[in-house]
C-alpha cells in the first residue's frame, strides 16, 4: 500500500497510509490543547483534505489522549483566554463536519476538551485501560455554555447527560462506552490494528457521507456557529 512520506512536528504528526490519514497528537506529556497544537492540529487536516483522504484516523499518546485545554495559557489573560477557546471551538466545529470519516483512536485519559475531541469524532475505538473519561468543568467551576452542550447532547446518550455533564461523573471505558463517548473497546494491542480496519472500510464511503453527516447534525451544528458568531469571551 502507497505511503506518504508525511510530516512530524513537536506535537502533531500526520501520515498518509493508501487512503487513511493519521493525525498523531504526542507533546510527550498530556496532549494539552492549545493554540500551538490547534495550528498544527488545522495544518494536519488541511493536509488530509490536500490529498483526498478517504478516511482520518486521530490518536492520542499511552496513557493521555488529551486531559484538555492549556491551563497555563488561561493565566495569561483575557485575549489569550479567549483565543485559546475560540481556536479549540472552531476545531470541534471542523472535526463535526468534516467531509470525511473521522476515527479516534483512544489508549489513555480523555478529560474536558480531550473528551470533546472524541465526542466529535465518527467513530471512538479506545483500548481497555485504567484511563478516565470525563467532562470536568461543573467539578472545576467553570460552565459548559450551548456551544459544549450541542456536541454533547447530540452525542452522549440522554441516560447518562445529568451523570457526565453536570455531575462530571469520571467514567472508565466501558461505561464511557455506555454513556455515548466511545464506541467500542479493544485489547490495547489490538487497538491500532482495529482503528486501521475501520478506516480502510470507512474510506471506501462515496462523497454522499459528508452531506449526510452534516444534515443528521444539522441543529446541533447551526447551535454550534450560532454561539461562535455570539462569542465575546
Amino acid at each position: 500500500m502507497e505511503q506518504s512520506n508525511g510530516w512530524s512536528g513537536q506535537v502533531i504528526s500526520y501520515e498518509l497510509q493508501g487512503k487513511v490519514a493519521r493525525i498523531g497528537m504526542d507533546d510527550g506529556k498530556l496532549n494539552v490543547v492549545n493554540p500551538p497544537f490547534i495550528e498544527a492540529f488545522n495544518a494536519a487536516l488541511d493536509q488530509a483534505e490536500a490529498d483526498k483522504a478517504g478516511a482520518v484516523i486521530l490518536s492520542g499518546r499511552a496513557g493521555s489522549f488529551s486531559a484538555g485545554f492549556d491551563l497555563k495559557e488561561f493565566q495569561k489573560g483575557p485575549e489569550a483566554t479567549y483565543g485559546q477557546v475560540m481556536g479549540g471551538f472552531k476545531l470541534l466545529l471542523r472535526l463535526f463536519e468534516f467531509n470525511r470519516p473521522v476515527i479516534a483512536e483512544c489508549d489513555g485519559h480523555g478529560i474536558g476538551m480531550g473528551a470533546f475531541l472524541l465526542l466529535v469524532c465518527d467513530l471512538r475505538v479506545a483500548s481497555d485501560g485504567a484511563h478516565k473519561i470525563s467532562l470536568p468543568e461543573s467539578r472545576i467551576g467553570m460552565e459548559l455554555g450551548t456551544f459544549l452542550t450541542a456536541i454533547a447532547g447530540h452525542r452522549i446518550s440522554p441516560k447518562y447527560m445529568t451523570r457526565a455533564a453536570v455531575m462530571s461523573e469520571e467514567m472508565d471505558p466501558k461505561t464511557a462506552t455506555e454513556a455515548g463517548f466511545l464506541d467500542q473497546v479493544v485489547p490495547g494491542d489490538s487497538l491500532r490494528q482495529t482503528t486501521s480496519h475501520l478506516a480502510e472500510k470507512l474510506a471506501a464511503m462515496p462523497g454522499i457521507y459528508g452531506h449526510n453527516k452534516k444534515t443528521v447534525r444539522g441543529a446541533a451544528l447551526a447551535n454550534m456557529r450560532d454561539f461562535l458568531e455570539n462569542f465575546k469571551g
